[in-house]
């Protein structure tokens, strides 16, 4: 199955446009990984994810993924250790939530959409926009079948 399968292109560049926009306002890093299935814990999925994607490689150790599994009908969100230095154990509770609702209602990418707002919110709370700020990690979403 194809990412075209689960967001159409046009939600797939709206997505990529929240996720440049979020950024904006951080220096924190936003990536989401969609795939058809995750066996297992999607947490621990999510995790080796972030490290193939080199996730960790941020100066301020400030990225966050999304991963989507979207046949298994599993998602996790991983904060790399400078986020988790600084915020509480449930600080992405709510976003858990937020989505869990979007894709029981088939809204997958305005949730998505959703969610990468807030982060963007949350992470420019401990991680504001620096003057000398660049992108570090691509905003594209990553696939992997």
């Amino acid at each position: 199955m194809k990412l075209d399968d689960f967001l159409t292109p046009d939600e797939q560049q709206r997505i990529v446009a929240a996720i440049a926009e979020a950024e904006r306002k951080t220096s924190g890093e936003i990536r989401v990984h969609i795939t058809p299935r995750c066996e297992g814990d999607p947490l621990e999925q999510a995790r080796e994810v972030f490290a193939q994607l080199e996730m960790y490689k941020t100066r301020q150790r400030n990225g966050i993924l999304l991963f989507l599994a979207f046949e298994s009908r599993k998602f996790a969100i991983v904060g790399d250790e400078g986020i988790d230095r600084v915020v509480p154990d449930d600080y992405w509770d709510s976003e858990r939530d937020t989505l869990v609702g979007f894709l029981k209602r088939g809204e997958a990418a305005r949730g998505i959409e959703g969610v990468i707002n807030s982060f963007g919110e949350k992470l420019k709370a401990h991680f504001p926009i620096e003057a000398d700020d660049t992108d570090e990690l691509s905003n594209e979403i990553s696939y992997a079948e």
